[in-house]
C-alpha cells in the first residue's frame, strides 16, 4: 500500500471516531425546547410555577427523579423524556417520579 492510500486510510479511521465521540455528545435542554415546555421543565426547581403544577413538592429534582439516568451528585444528566439532551440535576418537571 502506498503512503497515499496509507494516509486516507488513517485519516479516514481518525474521522470516524471524532465523528462518533461528537455524535455521543448530549447538549444542555432549555426552558424553551417544545417537549421541556410542554412537561413544564425548570432548570431550577424552586422557580416551578406551583398553580400551573400543584404536583411540585419541596425537595423533588431531576437527580432524585426515578429518570435520571446520572448519578444524585451529577450537575446535568440524560433523561430519556427528552432523548439525547441532559437535564439539570436541580431541574423538575410535571413527569418527576420518586426514586425507588
Amino acid at each position: 500500500m502506498n503512503n497515499t492510500r496509507r494516509q486516507f486510510f488513517m485519516t479516514l479511521a481518525a474521522s470516524g471516531s471524532m465523528l462518533a465521540t461528537a455524535a455521543q455528545a448530549k447538549e444542555n435542554l432549555t426552558e424553551k425546547d417544545p417537549a421541556a415546555v410542554a412537561l413544564g421543565y425548570v432548570e431550577d426547581a424552586r422557580k416551578t410555577d406551583t398553580k400551573k403544577f400543584p404536583k411540585y413538592a419541596n425537595g423533588q429534582l431531576c437527580s432524585n427523579c426515578s429518570l435520571y439516568q446520572g448519578k444524585a451528585t451529577d450537575e446535568r444528566a440524560g433523561c430519556p423524556l427528552f432523548a439525547g439532551k441532559q437535564v439539570a440535576g436541580k431541574g423538575w418537571c410535571n413527569a418527576w417520579v420518586k426514586k425507588a
